[in-house]
């Protein structure tokens, strides 16, 4: 996760008697020390960043850790990290999982991450709620903070009216996508939008803005249910190093690997890593092993109280 905008990923799940988050798993290649001190940690309702999305009920953008109610401010600073996102998962309000996502500072990080939010009782629109922007992205911040954003218009008006994962490559010609010359010239060549599930009416999209030099992620996959439920198959992918993925193939839950975990992500609603994808067996260990990928990330995407897609982020 050393050239990845996306730094350490954590999962942390309600404990038996769901009085705490506790840590079910986490990715911190680039960062072992603030993943030592993680190790020990569980987090009550509104403490810390995972108990304060679980109080909360939507995901919150911490853009920076001081005079926050983040608990390990030194240690991520000390690994050289500028951000952190939490991303509850509720199944019909119930929570399943907090996922947490920290990234590079800014000043050394081409990229973007932008939480977009909708209450219906104020506006039709989205309009940004949070903002972390990598270098040479002033201009992209400054037009995202003014932007509206009707639903069906723009990558997140887009994954909110589909409640799906959208995915944009090539973004200096998408027309789809509404500031694409703004966000090339920070350097920004895809980006994929997720809806977010929370607690009530109001509606949240994340919007993950990736540049060459520093991908969000190596490797981002998404996996749908087949029309009889029994498997998953790839609806698109991409690959920094093979480039487009083709659609299908299937994964089935009982497979191993990375196939296995994202399998359990959709079954069960919760998130999963895999720390050591080489050690793995699955249905992809001939593609991740040619793409030298070691990690993943699986996160389940809730549509209508169900579990409707599990996006896959590879580092």
């Amino acid at each position: 996760m050393h050239n990845t905008f996306i730094r350490v990923a954590e999962v942390w799940e309600p404990s038996a008697d769901g009085a705490l988050l506790e840590l079910a798993g986490g990715l911190y290649g680039a960062a072992p020390a603030f993943g030592a001190l993680s190790q020990g940690l569980c987090f009550g309702r509104a403490e810390g960043l995972p108990g304060h999305a679980w109080d909360e009920g939507r995901p919150i953008l911490l853009e920076r850790f001081e005079h926050s109610f983040f608990r390990r401010t030194a240690a991520a600073q000390a690994a050289g990290l500028g951000c952190a996102l939490a991303l509850p998962v509720f199944i019909d309000e119930r929570l399943t999982c907090v996922v947490v996502l920290l990234c590079g500072e800014a000043a050394t990080h081409q990229g973007a991450i932008e939480l977009w939010h909708n209450d219906p009782r104020l506006s039709g629109d989205l309009a940004l709620k949070e903002g972390y922007f990598g270098k040479d992205a002033k201009q992209l911040e400054t037009l995202s903070r003014d932007a509206w954003l009707p639903r069906g218009s723009g990558l997140p008006g887009q994954a909110w009216q589909r409640e799906a994962v959208v995915f944009m490559d090539q973004l200096e010609g998408q027309a789809r996508f509404l500031r694409a010359q703004t966000a090339a010239a920070a350097g920004i060549v895809r980006a994929l939008a997720l809806p977010c599930s929370g607690r009530g009416r109001e509606n949240w999209v994340l919007s993950l803005l990736s540049s060459s030099s520093t991908p969000i992620a190596r490797r981002v996959e998404s996996w749908l249910p087949d029309a009889a439920g029994k498997t998953l198959q790839r609806g698109f992918g991409h690959c920094e190093s093979a480039g487009a993925l083709p659609g299908g193939g299937e994964l089935t839950l009982q497979s191993g690997g990375a196939g296995g975990v994202i399998g359990l992500a959709h079954a069960h609603g919760r998130a999963g890593v895999l720390a050591q994808l080489a050690a793995a067996p699955s249905e992809l260990a001939g593609e991740i092993q040619r793409a030298g990928l070691s990690s993943m990330l699986a996160v389940p995407v809730v549509a209508e109280g169900v579990v409707s897609e599990v996006l896959a982020l590879y580092f």
